[in-house]
């Protein structure tokens, strides 16, 4: 491939990724660092139509995907996306459980819907896509699954009660299917970004972002290849003895 994204070289070929969100930010920096890499990957998104881009873009530098509509957090449509991979590509290696979406407001102000849609997305989504993952994995005796967390997950952040909630279970949910799953080869990490460039970061305005910054000690807003890189490396042979971690990439500022 050419006109490469990701600042790491590692051999994926053989490999088949499963990338949730992938139809742009972080998710779509990796679906296209995995392909560039070797894997062949399926990008979902809520629809096959809005992940068509990622997908195109993976073909034109001469990778290998598919398109995928799925609400993430229904156990029957990620079933069905999980069968048809195996069905096209025999196996599945790696999942990214990237998939996400925010409702921010204040905790008096929060609806159940609210509270509801977000953990349904971002914790409910990682249970279904895994679960549906494990048993294909077990059989080939590897795997690497990364759950994209969040920062928010580990400190908190005012607004965010229900995302902070999700991505800190995501954390648990990570630790314990790490040990579960050890022994048959798989390994199981999180990735927490903290403030990354993004669409939905986009609408901030420039004093909101100043203000980040202050905060960073690295002095600048993450992009998501800084994810992508390290969701690589996870993804790799060269992190096969590493499992049930969580791996700020944030810039310093849980540090």
């Amino acid at each position: 491939m050419s006109e490469r994204h990701s600042r790491l070289t590692v051999d994926l070929a053989e490999r088949v990724a499963i990338v949730t969100g992938a139809s742009r930010g972080i998710g779509k920096a990796i679906a296209l660092s995995l392909a560039e890499n070797g894997a062949k990957v399926a990008c979902v998104a809520t629809s096959a139509e809005r992940v068509a881009d990622t997908v195109a873009e993976i073909r034109a530098l001469g990778g290998e995907a598919e398109a995928f509509g799925c609400n993430v957090g229904v156990t029957e449509e990620a079933t069905a996306v999980v069968d048809a991979v195996l069905e096209k590509w025999g196996r599945v290696d790696i999942l990214v459980n990237n998939a996400g979406i925010t409702r921010d407001t204040m905790l008096a102000n929060m609806k159940d819907s609210d509270w509801d849609d977000v953990i349904q997305t971002n914790l409910r989504g990682a249970f279904v896509f895994t679960r549906a993952c494990i048993m294909p994995m077990m059989q080939k005796r590897w795997g690497r699954i990364i759950n994209v967390s969040s920062v928010s997950g580990l400190i908190g952040n005012p607004g965010q009660a229900n995302y902070s909630a999700s991505k800190a279970g995501l954390i648990g949910f990570t630790n314990t299917v790490a040990r579960e799953y050890a022994k048959r080869k798989i390994t199981v990490n999180a990735v927490a970004p903290g403030f990354i460039s993004t669409d939905m970061t986009a609408v901030l305005s420039d004093m909101i972002i100043t203000e980040a910054k202050k905060r960073i000690p690295l002095n600048r807003v993450g992009d998501p290849q800084d994810i992508a890189d390290t969701v690589l490396f996870l993804a790799s042979e060269g992190a096969g003895y590493i499992t049930g971690q969580v791996v700020p990439v944030d810039g310093g500022m849980t540090a």
